[in-house]
């Protein structure tokens, strides 16, 4: 593989960028989650009892142990360790050098404070992928306190190389995990006619894409099993192109989901590593930058290179062919494909795969490390090569050690695999479980709303006969709504609100503790949207009123609380029923309808509740939502007046466009810098070529001088000569020798002159190459 300081960079940046979504997409959201008012309390999560720090630490990693020390209450503690994450996430992205290892350790260990804390607002796997990824980077990113450690180190391709290794994990488990669940949807390749209008919250080019024919859908999932299971052993590939291929093929499938639906970091963050696939030659070449590096493969192995690329793509295409019986079907004018294997073919490949793909990963990485260590003992200087070799020992060990306890999650794919581990690396993944360093993965295991898709639409009334739908700003609700396109953001709320139409509300207990928050907005009389209006008028004496934070549950079902159907007075009852959608079809004359979706009733999710009824209060002491210890004293240390000012700021806006916002304006200023520096670097080759021809003519006048002066010598001796009269033949030969001697010096300083000059010229041009690359 090439040199990749070009894709590490890049990595880095876009890591950055994907950090600052998911700290500001989740600081939005604390109050309505975590407040003390919310769902579910974050202070739940945390029981002090007398433990010391360490104690505390091990038994629950996170940061928030600290915010007591610190005269915070859990809730401002959280959103303080988010904004401190959002700012160093922003520093990183905006400037190179706050992408260090030390501030992506910061990021990682912030994130994970919350993770502990999170609940199931926070358990989804791309919050694993983003904990594994972000500790990833930590061993990745130059340590900028050590003077020149931003440079080329030796054992960078052994930590990139784990960045591979993950992708790969992920890709591969994704797409066996839909062949083991036995789900008929995928196993009969019909998935994605029901994947578009049934995920989450779907965007309006899902319902074009749900438009498809069904021969064609059936065709994707070939595809999206070709990606997802064959193609990641391409990453491991010693053929460049090979890899490439795969980077292409992985970018293609996540750019295709992203425009479909909104799984707001998710596929940006897949996209990010597959960067671990680039090296410098291809990132010059998007970049239209010429590659230095010459390459000195014969014509013989170029030639053997095109024909092992050849083979593998043929084997591939003939492979999918075969085990999907893929065929031409002119009545219907296009491709009919069937899975031509069963269950227990396809368990039989998973066992004969699992163990050697484990092997593929040891020898990838062995390779990578033998590599480093010879590029380590190149090095030239003794005191350099033995930093370059302590180095090179430490992250090689550290590689090692995260490939060894992956292999844990990774072999849950398969059980007799998953058996034959030794137990101490078992032992080795478990004392590491708690810090989110490794994670299994498997996503779209089964496909949902076969029948329908479920949707819960939750009903407020006053005086229990007219009834109102709550509607939420981004699940499908309003059947006239078109679907939005939050991505990166992820709106917790109405995610879960997705996976409880699934099951019943007994199987969410924070759907008891929603409908709760909800009705005890009627406390104080005072309306939640005049708190959202003036947040500040509402603090007297250090104590916050009870509506500020049911207002702050509502702003996560609509962030502009005046479209909240109860926002001057809220509902005396609440009730939940489940409906069936389906996207609605194009007219028979091809127009399109009114409507973007259609609906059917289901039956009852939740019954009517009021406060005080008995059914809701024993649900509440059922799951433990009733908090009975007495109201706690809001924090007013200067830290907290400044975490609450920076909150009033932003409340009102959309989330999704206080992200879009901030990732627009930082990705327009690296663009800004990256175009001045280019200018700077063209502007100091200019100077130097300038600079060069400047001194070459000074050089040349005075050597034309000299020349002059030489010639006015010699006229000056002749006319003495002619005016002695004197002298014979042997004096006008003997100046003809010194005339000829001094002829011989001056073409022999000339040539030294001009010599020097070329010399001078190369080094400035090395000088100007040399500035170049570091610029970039």
């Amino acid at each position: 593989m090439g040199e990749i300081i070009l894709p590490r960079r890049m990595f880095l940046w876009c890591m950055a960028v994907i950090y600052l979504t998911a700290f500001v997409s989740l600081y939005v959201q604390i109050p309505g989650l975590y407040g003390n008012e919310g769902l579910l309390p974050a202070r739940w999560q945390l029981r002090y009892s007398g433990k010391t720090l360490g104690e505390q630490l091990l038994s629950s990693p996170t940061l928030l142990w600290l915010g007591p020390r610190l005269g915070l209450d859990t809730h401002t503690a959280m959103e303080l360790l988010c904004l401190i994450g959002a700012a160093l996430s922003l520093a990183a992205t905006l400037l190179e050098a706050f992408r260090d290892s030390v501030v992506f350790f910061c990021l990682w260990a912030l994130y994970l404070s919350m993770y502990q804390v999170g609940q199931v607002f926070l358990y989804f796997q791309w919050d694993n992928l983003l904990l594994e990824t972000g500790f990833l980077c930590i061993l990745v990113a130059p340590l900028t306190i050590i003077r020149g450690s931003r440079g080329v180190r030796e054992h960078d391709r052994v930590t990139f190389w784990l960045l591979r290794w993950l992708l790969f994990r992920l890709m591969f488990a994704s797409g066996v995990v839909k062949l083991t669940s036995r789900c008929p949807t995928w196993w009969g390749l019909t998935a994605l006619t029901y994947h578009y209008e049934t995920q989450c919250i779907p965007t309006q080019l899902a319902w074009f894409a749900h438009q498809l024919p069904v021969w064609w859908q059936k065709l994707s999932v070939v595809g999206t099993f070709v990606i997802e299971i064959a193609a990641p052993f391409l990453f491991f590939s010693p053929l460049r192109r090979l890899r490439l291929g795969a980077f292409y093929l992985q970018v293609l499938l996540q750019v295709l989901i992203i425009l479909s639906g909104n799984y707001n970091f998710f596929n940006l963050l897949t996209i990010t590593l597959c960067v671990s696939l680039l090296d410098d030659e291809h990132v010059n070449f998007w970049l239209r930058k010429a590659d230095k590096t010459s390459s000195s493969d014969s014509r013989l192995w170029s030639w053997l290179s095109y024909l092992l690329e050849l083979a593998v793509w043929s084997l591939m295409i003939f492979g999918t062919i075969i085990c999907f019986d893929l065929q031409l079907d002119t009545t219907k004018k296009g491709i009919s494909s069937r899975t031509a294997f069963t269950y227990h073919q396809f368990n039989q490949f998973l066992k004969t795969v699992t163990i050697p793909s484990i092997w593929i990963g040891v020898l990838s990485l062995t390779w990578e490390m033998v590599t480093a260590m010879f590029r380590c003992a190149c090095v030239s200087g003794f005191l350099k090569r033995f930093c370059g070799t302590v180095q090179w020992t430490v992250f090689a060990a550290a590689s090692a050690a995260m490939f060894t306890i992956s292999l844990v999650p990774f072999s849950y794919i398969e059980y007799d695999s998953h058996a034959r581990l030794w137990p101490a690396v078992r032992k080795s993944y478990d004392l590491v479980d708690r810090y989110q360093l490794v994670n299994s993965y498997g996503l779209f295991r089964r496909m949902t709303g076969v029948g329908g898709r479920p949707e819960v639409v939750i009903e407020g009334s006053n005086d229990g006969v007219t009834w109102t739908e709550i509607e939420f700003m981004y699940k499908p609700g309003n059947m006239s709504a078109p679907p939005p396109v939050v991505t990166p953001h992820q709106p917790r709320l109405d995610w879960q609100m997705w996976f409880a139409a699934l099951g019943t509300h007994t199987q969410a207990p924070w759907f008891t503790s929603l409908m709760y928050r909800l009705l005890q907005g009627k406390r104080d009389g005072t309306h939640p949207h005049s708190a959202a209006v003036s947040f500040f008028s509402f603090f007297k004496n250090n104590q916050m009123y009870s509506f500020v934070f049911c207002c702050a549950v509502i702003e996560l079902i609509q962030t502009d609380v005046s479209k909240y159907p109860f926002h001057e007075q809220p509902p005396a009852y609440l009730r939940a029923h489940r409906y069936k959608y389906w996207f609605t079809e194009t007219m028979a004359d091809g127009s399109y309808p009114q409507r973007w979706w259609r609906r059917v009733y289901d039956e009852e999710f939740y019954p009517t509740v009021h406060l005080g009824n008995t059914v809701l209060e024993s649900m509440l002491n059922q799951f433990g939502l009733k908090d009975k210890s007495p109201p706690r004293r809001m924090s007013n240390t200067v830290v907290a007046q400044a975490v609450r000012w920076v909150r009033s700021q932003v409340r009102g806006v959309p989330t999704h466009m206080l992200i879009w916002t901030l990732v627009a304006c930082s990705t327009t200023f690296c663009l800004l810098q990256g175009l001045r520096n280019r200018n700077k670097g063209t502007l100091l080759t200019h100077k130097a070529a300038v600079t060069v021809n400047d001194h070459t003519g000074k050089e040349a006048d005075s050597s034309s001088d000299s020349f002059e002066k030489t010639d006015e010598q010699q006229a000056a001796e002749e006319e003495e000569e002619e005016g002695g009269g004197g002298g014979g033949g042997g004096e006008e030969d003997s100046e003809d020798e010194v005339e000829g001697a001094g002829g011989e010096e001056k073409d022999t300083v000339s040539d030294d002159a001009e010599g020097e000059e070329e010399d001078e010229i190369k080094v400035r041009k090395e000088k100007d190459e040399s500035c170049r690359k570091r610029k970039f």
